[in-house]
C-alpha cells in the first residue's frame, strides 16, 4: 500500500543524479542505540529516500491463512496512533511525503520518500506507522475487498495460472508455493489478530536492513534511526522455514483454457546467491535467455522463426530455495515447436558453453549497464537494500564489475554442465497447446502475438 502525495514532475526534474557511480561513497552508520544503516549522503537533490527490509515475508504464512503478510503490509500506513486512515494520509500529503509497504517471499519491505525540509515529520509518521498501526475494521474490510478482486482476477490470468501450476509442481507444499495474495478461501479467514501478530513478530531491530540516500549526514541519520526504530523489540519471532529444492524429473502440466495462445513457464533447480558459481551462472543466463534481443533464445525463437513476441529466462535465488525458469507465450499450435527449440538451446549451452565473442559482448553490456542502476536516490537505495539482504558486502558496488570481468569460458561451461538439464524441465502451460515438436510451415512475423508480462506472483 502506498500512502501520501505522488512525487510530481517538478521533483522528477531534479530527482535524477548527475553523480557518476564511482563518485559516491556508501557509509555504514551505527546509531547511538546500535541501529545500523547504509548511507549515501547525496546533496544533488533535496529528497531523502529510505528503504527498509525485515526478514519474514509471505513464507511465514500458513496455507490456511495464505495472504496474511500481504494483507498486513497493505494495511500498514492505513492509519496509525491517533490518526485514522484519511487523517494519516492527509498528514503525508501536507508534507509531500510518500510511504509504502510491500512483501515478497522473504521480506516485509518499507519505503519512505520525503523532501529534506520535511524530514523530521516524515520520519515521525513512519515511526508511528510501524509502532502503532491501527488496523481499523473499516480499513481491513476495504483492503480485504480489494485483495479479493485481485485474487479473482488472478484466476483469469494465464500468466498467473501458469506460475501457480509451476510453483506447486516444483516446490510442492513449501510456503514459497503459496499464493502471495491468498486464495478465495483463505482471505476471508484472515483476522485482525493474525495481522497484528504478524507485524509484532516480524518488525524488530535484529532482522532489519536499512538504506538511506539523500541530503542527510551520518550524525543526523544516527539520531533519526534511534527515534524511528528504537521502540521496536530487539529480536523477531520467525518460523522455521525449511530449505527446499525444485522437484527432480521432467513434468508437463497443462491448464486448459480457451485462449488463442498458450503461456508457458519452464524451469528447474537454480543456484544460491552465495554460491561461488553464481556470477558465472548469471552471465550464462544472460547469454541464454535474459539478454533481451542479444540472447540465444530470442534469436532462435523470435528472430529466426517468429514463434513468439518474447522469450526469456531468469535466476531466482531466494533464502530457502533457488530456481531457474523461463517464460514464453506463443500460438497454441506452436507450443511444441517452441519448447523443442528452447530445449535444444539449453542442451547446446550445456554441451558447448559460450563463444569468446558472446562472453565479451556479455561483459561489455553487463559492466556498462551497471551504473544505470544508480541514477536516482530511489534506485540507489533499492540497490543498497538488495545488496544488504543478499549479504554481498558494503564494497560490492566497487567489486561487482571486477567479478564479471573475471569470468571465463571455462567457468560458464562448468556451471552450464552443472545447472542446465534440458530433459529435466518442469513445464506449466495454460491454453490449448499442440505439444508436437514439429509443425509444418512457419508463422509470418505479423502472426506473432505479444507475450504478457512475466508473472509477478512470487
Amino acid at each position: 500500500m502506498i500512502r501520501g502525495a505522488p512525487f510530481g514532475a517538478f521533483l522528477f526534474a531534479v530527482f535524477l543524479l548527475a553523480t557518476p557511480l564511482s563518485a559516491f561513497e556508501i557509509e555504514r552508520v551505527v546509531s547511538p542505540g546500535g541501529i545500523e544503516a547504509w548511507l549515501v549522503e547525496e546533496h544533488t537533490v533535496p529528497v531523502i529516500v529510505m528503504e527498509v527490509a525485515w526478514e519474514g515475508g509471505t513464507a511465514t504464512d500458513t496455507a490456511e491463512k495464505a495472504g496474511t503478510a500481504n494483507m498486513a503490509a497493505s494495511l500498514l500506513g492505513e492509519g496509525a496512533g491517533d490518526l485514522p486512515s484519511q487523517a494519516f494520509g492527509a498528514r503525508l500529503d501536507d508534507i509531500a511525503a510518500q510511504l509504502s509497504f510491500s512483501v515478497d517471499n522473504d521480506y516485509l519491505n518499507a519505503s519512505l520518500k520525503t523532501l529534506a525540509e520535511a524530514r523530521d515529520e516524515a520520519f515521525s509518521l513512519f515511526a508511528l506507522a510501524i509502532a502503532e498501526p491501527r488496523f481499523d475494521e473499516d480499513a481491513i474490510e476495504r483492503i480485504r475487498a480489494q485483495i479479493g478482486v485481485a485474487v479473482a482476477r488472478n484466476r483469469q490470468s494465464p500468466d498467473w495460472l501458469a506460475a501457480d501450476a509451476w510453483y506447486r509442481a516444483a516446490l510442492g507444499g513449501h510456503p514459497y508455493a503459496l499464493n502471495r495474495h491468498g486464495t478465495l478461501e483463505s482471505v476471508p479467514r484472515i483476522t485482525r489478530d493474525d495481522m497484528t501478530g504478524y507485524v509484532k513478530n516480524i518488525m524488530a531491530r535484529g532482522n532489519m536492513k536499512i538504506a538511506v540516500v539523500g541530503p542527510i549526514s551520518a550524525e543526523e541519520l544516527g539520531l533519526l534511526l534511534d527515534r524511528t526504530f528504537g521502540g521496536l523489540p530487539a529480536d523477531a519471532v520467525l518460523p522455521d522455514i525449511p530449505a527446499v529444492e525444485v522437484a527432480s524429473g521432467a513434468q508437463t502440466l497443462v491448464v486448459e483454457r480457451d485462449f488463442p495462445q498458450s503461456v508457458v513457464i519452464f524451469g528447474t533447480q537454480g543456484i544460491a546467491r552465495d554460491d561461488p558459481d553464481f556470477i558465472p551462472a548469471f552471465m550464462m543466463n544472460h547469454i541464454l535467455g535474459s539478454g533481451s534481443f542479444s540472447s540465444r533464445l530470442m534469436e532462435e525463437v523470435r528472430e529466426k522463426r517468429g514463434l513468439a513476441y518474447s522469450v526469456g529466462t531468469s535466476l531466482s535465488p531466494l533464502k530457502k530455495a533457488a530456481m531457474m525458469f523461463g517464460q514464453v507465450a506463443t500460438r497454441n499450435e506452436r507450443v511444441g515447436q517452441s519448447l523443442a527449440i528452447i530445449r535444444g538451446e539449453i542442451r547446446r549451452m550445456a554441451e558447448e558453453g559460450v563463444s569468446a565473442e558472446e562472453l565479451a559482448d556479455a561483459k561489455t553490456y553487463l559492466t556498462g549497464s551497471y551504473p544505470l542502476r544508480f541514477t536516482s536516490n530511489s534506485s540507489i537505495a533499492n540497490q543498497l537494500i538488495g545488496i544488504q539482504t543478499e549479504n554481498l558486502g558494503i564494497d560490492y558496488v566497487n567489486r561487482r564489475n571486477g567479478l564479471i570481468e573475471e569470468v571465463t569460458q571455462e567457468d560458464i561451461a562448468r556451471v552450464a554442465r552443472r545447472l542446465l538439464r534440458a530433459d529435466d524441465l518442469i513445464v506449466a502451460i495454460v491454453g490449448r497447446p499442440n505439444l508436437s515438436p514439429v509443425v509444418e510451415g512457419l508463422p509470418e512475423a505479423g502472426d506473432m502475438l505479444p507475450s504478457a508480462e512475466p508473472a509477478r506472483r512470487h
